[in-house]
């Protein structure tokens, strides 16, 4: 493969997956949209920007076959194609891994945005997997990105942080697209949980997909295939529905359960 120097304005896009808080599925939602576009024939390019710490890989099943990292295109150490892996599962899928070795700040912003641009142009799709937290690592992440996904979970803390980072992205001029992840329909319909139009009121960012809790993602992670490719999974179906929207499908939000707790709450007090 062959790749140019691109710039923000052609070539693919790019996305930066995150959410402030960790634990609320930032790779596997990167490594499930990667593998839904590729299967939609999208040449996607995913990339693990959490330094020191990656995963990306390891839910890819793409772990033992790493050479170089992003830090090595960062620093001029390999060319950019000779550090890209390509899924075992798609020919349009490939991974730009995190170093393991290096500290985050190893990199700057400059030099993540520098690396990002050399692979627009020979990807439809970039998806950058940002760390937890708002420092470093999460700017280098941002760094010519077209727009942001925010991911998050229907409690308190992770709005509360998702919250913050759509305040960040903002101030960067960063999109920021919702993603609310491992909704519960029963603990919604109990009023024991969020609903997505509560997480969305509090928010106040488009909503682009809505992931059930579903325990296949564990069991594809294990297995290192993104769940997506389990025609069973409800994860891996709103995966693919979301993959569809980025594609500029006209697709409907799943309803899962979409009456508030406020309002519920109103009613049973007969002023619903």
């Amino acid at each position: 493969m062959t790749l140019n120097n691109g710039s923000k304005k052609s070539g693919g896009k790019i996305y930066v997956v995150t959410s402030g808080k960790g634990g609320v599925g930032k790779t596997t939602t990167t490594a499930s949209l990667g593998a839904a576009l590729a299967l939609r024939g999208q040449r996607t390019l995913v990339v693990d920007a959490d330094i020191g710490l990656r995963n990306l890989d390891v839910i890819l099943g793409l772990e033992n076959r790493i050479v170089f990292n992003l830090v090595d295109v960062a620093k001029g150490h390999c060319k950019p194609a000779q550090a890209i892996i390509k899924s075992k599962k798609s020919n349009n899928l490939f991974l730009l891994p995190a170093s393991q070795t290096d500290d985050k700040d190893v990199v700057s912003e400059e030099e993540v945005k520098s690396v990002l641009d050399q692979y627009r142009r020979e990807f439809h799709y970039i998806l950058v997997d940002s760390p937890a937290g708002i420092e470093q690592g999460f700017k280098n992440a941002c760094s010519g990105a077209d727009s942001a996904l925010v991911v998050t979970t229907p409690e308190v803390s992770a709005i509360r942080d998702a919250d913050r980072v759509i305040g960040l992205l903002a101030a960067k001029g960063i999109e920021p697209h919702l993603i609310i992840n491992r909704i519960d329909a029963e603990m919604v319909r109990k009023g024991d949980m969020l609903s997505v139009k509560d997480v969305q009121e509090i928010l106040g960012i488009d909503l682009i997909g809505v992931v059930e809790r579903d325990d296949q993602i564990i069991v594809a992670a294990n297995y290192g295939e993104p769940v997506v490719y389990n025609p069973k999974s409800k994860a891996g179906i709103a995966y693919q529905n979301i993959a569809g929207r980025l594609c500029g499908e006209m697709i409907p939000i799943e309803d899962v359960l979409s009456d508030t707790l406020w309002g519920r709450l109103g009613k049973r007090l007969g002023i619903g």
